[in-house]
């Protein structure tokens, strides 16, 4: 069966990274909405089977438009994509079928429209318990399941694995082929951890931000930091190069947000 899916988020940069990131799935196709009322117009004429809904949007939120889209004779499956997780027990509560966090990651995605799939090939039973596999959904959302954050980090070091605790990681940077610690000491390559979304995942619960699409931050080395042209944000690191990173566009609500500003 086709997925056709529905993002809606009042931020179009945000709408644009995850239309992108589903292009790798064929049985995928994506329109967009930018409010709470366009999307119910598209799931009112039946045009999708699967919402990807932000929560916090001007007007309407995020539950508004799950709460409506249930009066709809077909409803379609909802999936909650927000850079927060203390909203999950509610949404699996009114029956959300997934809850992702921005950024999100592309390995996270694929399990979560796995799920869409067997779901919209079977749908499961009035009876059938939710609460516990929606508990641990939340737990993969925010983590591997069953993996804990990574205190120290194992890097190639010397001819060997050497561990380094992760508050000496100024940032974590990605190119074509290695996964790039960059300490005070220098940059070291990371071992085990062969992708940016890989290290999201493993250091979730500790203060690193994913910044771009190839750097993720350690926010408690930043020095200092301002606003960019085109809605970014420039960041100069407390290392001793003062390593310069740029906030993209559609991280930076996520970034001031972590910051508490």
């Amino acid at each position: 069966m086709s997925i056709r899916a529905l993002i809606v988020d009042d931020e179009a940069p945000a709408r644009d990274e995850l239309a992108y990131l589903l292009q790798a799935h064929r049985d995928v196709d994506a329109i967009q909405a930018a409010t709470a009322d366009e999307a119910l117009d598209h799931i009112a004429l039946g045009h999708v089977n699967l919402v990807f809904q932000d929560i916090q949007m001007p007007g309407e939120d995020g539950f508004h438009v799950l709460a409506e889209a249930q009066q709809v004779e077909h409803a379609p499956l909802f999936v909650f994509v927000t850079a927060f997780d203390t909203h999950a027990i509610r949404a699996f509560e009114e029956n959300a079928t997934d809850y992702l966090l921005k950024p999100v990651s592309p390995d996270r995605l694929a399990k979560s429209l796995e799920r869409v799939r067997r779901l919209l090939a079977e749908p499961p039973r009035a009876d059938e318990p939710q609460l516990n596999s929606a508990i641990e959904r939340l737990l993969s959302s925010v983590g591997q399941a069953g993996a804990r954050p990574l205190c120290r980090l194992a890097v190639e070091q010397g001819g060997r694995i050497a561990l380094i605790p992760t508050a000496s990681v100024v940032l974590i940077e990605a190119d074509e082929k290695h996964v790039m610690a960059v300490t005070d000491t220098g940059r070291l390559t990371c071992h085990g951890l062969s992708t940016l979304s890989k290290a999201c995942d493993r250091l979730a619960g500790l203060p690193f931000f994913q910044a771009n699409r190839s750097q993720l931050i350690n926010l408690e080395r930043i020095s200092e930091f301002a606003p960019w042209f085109g809605g970014k944000y420039c960041v100069v690191m407390a290392d001793e190069g003062r390593t310069e990173v740029t906030v993209s566009r559609n991280r930076a609500r996520a970034f001031k947000e972590r910051l508490g500003i």
